[in-house]
């Protein structure tokens, strides 16, 4: 069993895009599918499916490359964890979202980036950075 789920999720991610894999399997969640909708989105993910399974649907995402087969993901950094909860107001969002990359949190309004969390006036909890 993993005490965090989320950071787990990553660094599947990040080992199979530096591994050259095509896929990686993770276990699913509600909030590992979204996590994986945010990262399409921006695509830094080239595709993410859930897979029925008879105890736990499997998440499959597959890692996106650049021309030179170089990883599009160049860093992956989880900033909010079990032992220390790290949130953001409104006003803190603005200082997050001037860096490299981009902010994913968890908000009353679900899992969203830096820039729209800006937009929809809401703050939540800074699960991580992707560059």
């Amino acid at each position: 069993m993993h005490t965090d789920p989320i950071a787990d999720m990553l660094t599947r991610v990040r080992n199979a895009s530096r591994a050259h894999h095509k896929k990686v399997d993770i276990p699913s969640s509600r909030m590992k599918c979204e996590v994986a909708r945010v990262l399409l989105a921006h695509r830094f993910i080239r595709r993410a499916i859930e897979i029925p399974d008879h105890r736990q649907n499997i998440l499959r995402v597959y890692p996106r490359y650049d021309r030179h087969e170089q990883p599009i993901i160049n860093g992956l950094l989880r900033l909010s964890k079990p032992s220390l909860r790290r949130y953001a107001s409104v006003r803190d969002l603005r200082g997050l979202n001037r860096k490299l990359g981009i902010t994913v949190l968890s908000t009353s309004h679900g899992i969203l980036t830096g820039h729209q969390a800006e937009r929809q006036r809401v703050g939540g909890e800074v699960l991580f950075r992707v560059w």
